[in-house]
């Protein structure tokens, strides 16, 4: 049995042997014998729409005096709770917002998140009880900045069909799901989830360190609907230091949602956690329910999601044929298609919707297919990003071998 102590030293001598979660994964489908004294870190990520996020911001608004408290506000359209402290005449507002909370059907509170990151001027509307005061703010005047969740990187998550011949609106479909079982959606990045390869919580506790959308964090705690079968972790960072192309919004058909990314680097102390670390997708139970009652039909795994060839959606423009409204680039929900410009794969989730709205198959991936009740139902969304989690795997690789993350040091350094 090895300590964190220790493995820190290997870290800060080069000697630290690292994988990936995709590489360990890798070695075990070739038949590796991997022990304990074999590896000291894992990382492992998740990517995808998690709707239980939300920030606490304080943002300055006007000289101190200018009005007594905020009933109202918004940023760039989207409403916001002010409090939980009045602020009382300091012309400073403490602000809470929504990931899911809508300035309209293509902007909510992923999209605001993701614009204060990129260091965009974001536009402040606050009512108080006589007059509006409108203002322009960015990341750097924020006084306070975070972001947190109510419950993210669920260990497994639910695949959703609609068994009734109306098409459903919900946030598990961008156009509304079409019935009966005529399609799929998922969620869940399966063997690279950082609670799949530690699901006793033997490492990932109270106060482990973890990178939210990339900037470091630490977990706070079990989240709302976390049970011992499904658990989920609420977590907290600063929101200096995100990137970007791990965050963002998501258009829903039930309206904008939140994209959020959460990774995890596993110390292997003991031949426990290598045991835990050996699971992969063809042993993810995966349960399909029907959207209208949550009634669980058929059970699929991860294997049926991700053990495709593509995981990216790849753009034949030669096959495009110009059409005077370009349906792909219109429901993509993330704003990553243009005809034009092709994919941007910085905001590309690779969800995969805008394949049935190409009519001239100009975009292609292998998006899988689910067996419900012996029919075979493909999977036309895919809420989690697979390659995006696995770059923020990179990520962490990189700064544990560079020295820039330590566990006994409290994380990032």
């Amino acid at each position: 049995m090895k300590t964190l102590a220790e493995i820190d030293e290997r870290i800060r001598n080069g000697t630290a042997v690292v994988y990936t979660a995709a590489e360990f994964k890798h070695l075990i489908r070739e038949g590796a014998e991997i022990t304990a004294a074999d590896v000291d870190v894992v990382t492992t990520g998740t990517c995808g729409v998690m709707s239980g996020t939300a920030a606490i911001l304080s943002v300055p608004v006007a000289a101190p005096g200018t009005f007594e408290r905020a009933e109202r506000a918004w940023l760039n359209g989207v409403p916001c709770m002010p409090g939980p402290c009045p602020n009382e005449r300091l012309g400073l507002l403490d602000l809470i917002v929504s990931g899911t909370a809508h300035a309209g059907a293509g902007y909510g509170g992923g999209h605001l998140f993701r614009d204060i990151v990129e260091g965009r001027e974001i536009e402040v509307l606050v009512e108080a009880a006589d007059r509006s005061i409108e203002a322009r703010v960015t990341l750097d005047d924020f006084a306070y900045a975070r972001l947190f969740t109510t419950r993210s990187a669920f260990k497994n998550y639910t695949a959703y069909v609609n068994t009734r011949p109306t098409r459903v609106t919900t946030i598990f479909s961008v156009t509304g799901l079409e019935g009966p079982c005529r399609e799929a959606s998922v969620s869940g990045c399966g063997e690279i989830n950082p609670l799949q390869n530690d699901p006793a919580r033997l490492t990932i506790r109270d106060g482990t360190p973890v990178f939210l959308n990339g900037s470091a964090g630490i977990v706070t705690g079990e989240g709302t609907r976390s049970t011992p079968a499904r658990p989920n972790l609420t977590v907290i960072a600063d929101m200096t230091g995100m990137q970007p192309r791990y965050m963002g919004g998501f258009k829903t058909s039930a309206g904008p949602e939140c994209i959020t990314s959460l990774g995890v680097a596993i110390p292997v102390l003991d031949d426990r956690q290598v045991a835990a670390l050996r699971v992969l997708d063809e042993d993810i139970p995966l349960p399909v329910a029907d959207i209208n009652t949550r009634t669980v039909l058929d059970e699929a795994t991860y294997a049926d999601v991700w053990q495709q060839p593509d995981r990216e959606v790849t753009y034949h423009p030669e096959w495009c044929e110009g059409c005077s409204a370009c349906a792909a680039a219109a429901i993509c929900p993330t704003g990553a298609f243009n005809r034009e410009t092709g994919i941007d794969r910085d905001r590309c989730l690779a969800c995969t919707a805008c394949l049935a709205a190409c009519q001239n198959d100009a975009l292609e991936a292998g998006e899988g297919s689910l067996r419900v009740r012996g029919r075979k139902v493909p999977i036309t969304l895919r809420q989690s990003g697979r390659t995006l989690a696995e770059d923020l795997c990179r990520d962490i690789k990189e700064m544990i071998l560079d020295g820039r993350f330590t566990f006994t040091g409290g994380g990032w350094r």
